[in-house]
């Protein structure tokens, strides 16, 4: 059994019960009762243990709608010393077991849709997690690259641009109805339509482009960046340079996702065993590096896989892949991880606690891990990353 989480600085840890299968509110509930509470009590039997939940469009339907079942979660969530500090509202549909890929940023941020979902994820957190907490939600970065179209370029922009503003709008009502600190993480993603420092800070002028200085400072207390460290670490990012960049901006990170990403020196017989990383679920851009420079990104794994044969000559000196390795665990021999992203926000953290209070495992590849890299049970492995990152944590003395 682990020590109790005693975090500093009102720190919140938890892992992303995306992980987890669970479209319904019934199978969301499921997995909560199932896993998430054997894994509490391992990792926290004693003090208040805090959840990042994820809820599909249509469980948070379902619990919204339902008196009843807001209640009976309530009371679940009292009985067994849980609270709610984040919600994942990124994937708005199906997420395990089929074809997921480019999906997951559909309906995007030009929809409705997109709305009205996010707004109701802030409606339950702020009515569900403890009084006077702050609260996050984190969801796409706007939309794909490859659903932006050249011709409708402006209005799709716009319409992002709409729409988040209208989000900040209702989480101030929800501000002056709460009293509680309230945000939204945009999490850049590796063909996002922002996906690095440099893209984020510019999406960022465009979204507060003709506001007062007042609209502006209440927009960005209110949106921000969900800093994924996988997916950073796969831009070859340095944390320290890109969180000074974000701050230096006026960026808020709203949270933190813990993740590791899977990298590799090129060589025939590593690639060859790359290919035991694909999926038909989810999709796992690959970016290149030659000479300290990005100089090919690829959607999928089949994609880099087929273009390697004919161009060794361009495979660069190293490759990351947007696969979220478990964090306790170094892959097999040949592979890399890019853990030490997460030290270098830490350090950062470490220097300055205030920039970030929400943090969160998300290693959501569980089903789809070789199975060199799978524990013998989902509880096991987050156990396990619970332990590895409570060490770093007290390493750069935040717990």
């Amino acid at each position: 059994m682990l020590p109790a989480m005693r975090l500093n600085h009102g720190i919140h840890l938890g892992y992303c019960t995306n992980i987890h299968r669970g479209e319904t509110w019934e199978e969301t509930f499921k997995g909560l009762a199932e896993h998430t509470d054997r894994v509490r009590r391992q990792v926290c039997p004693d003090d208040p243990y805090a959840i990042g939940l994820r809820l599909s469009q249509e469980a948070a339907a379902s619990l919204n709608n339902d008196q009843a079942e807001r209640s009976q979660f309530a009371k679940w969530l009292e009985d067994n010393q849980s609270y709610l500090f984040t919600i994942n509202g990124f994937p708005y549909g199906k997420f395990h077991g089929s074809r997921v890929k480019e999906q997951v940023y559909a309906p995007d941020w030009t929809t409705p849709e997109r709305l009205a979902y996010t707004n109701e994820l802030f409606d339950l957190i702020a009515a569900m997690a403890p009084a006077g907490e702050e609260v996050s939600v984190s969801t796409l970065p706007g939309s794909f690259k490859a659903f932006i179209k050249p011709a409708t370029e402006t209005e799709q922009l716009d319409a992002i641009v709409a729409n988040l503003r209208a989000c900040h709008r209702h989480i101030e009502k929800l501000r002056d109805e709460t009293g509680r600190d309230i945000h939204l993480g945009l999490e850049p993603e590796p063909l996002g339509l922002f996906e690095n420092t440099s893209e984020s800070i510019a999406f960022f002028e465009r979204l507060t482009d003709g506001l007062s200085s007042d609209e502006s400072a209440a927009l960005l207390r209110n949106i921000g960046i969900n800093y994924d460290t996988c997916h950073f670490a796969i831009q070859f990012e340095d944390a320290a340079s890109s969180i000074r960049a974000l701050n230096a901006a006026g960026i808020r990170i709203s949270k933190i996702h813990l993740s590791s990403a899977l990298s590799l020196q090129p060589s025939d017989t590593v690639v060859e065993r790359l290919a035991a990383f694909q999926d038909e679920v989810y999709l796992h851009q690959t970016l290149i590096q030659d000479a300290g420079e990005v100089t090919q990104r690829f959607a999928d794994l089949p994609e880099v896989l087929a273009w390697y044969p004919d161009h060794r000559d361009l495979a660069g000196d190293e490759w990351r892949v947007h696969f979220h390795i478990p964090l306790h665990s170094a892959p097999e021999e040949g592979f890399g991880d890019t853990r030490s992203q997460i030290d270098g926000v830490l350090a950062e953290l470490k220097a300055d606690p205030g920039i970030c209070r929400h943090f969160e495992m998300e290693t959501y590849t569980w089903e789809v891990l070789p199975q060199a890299l799978q524990c013998t049970d989902v509880v096991d492995q987050l156990r396990e990353e619970y332990q590895w990152c409570l060490e770093r944590f007290r390493h750069y003395r935040l717990a």
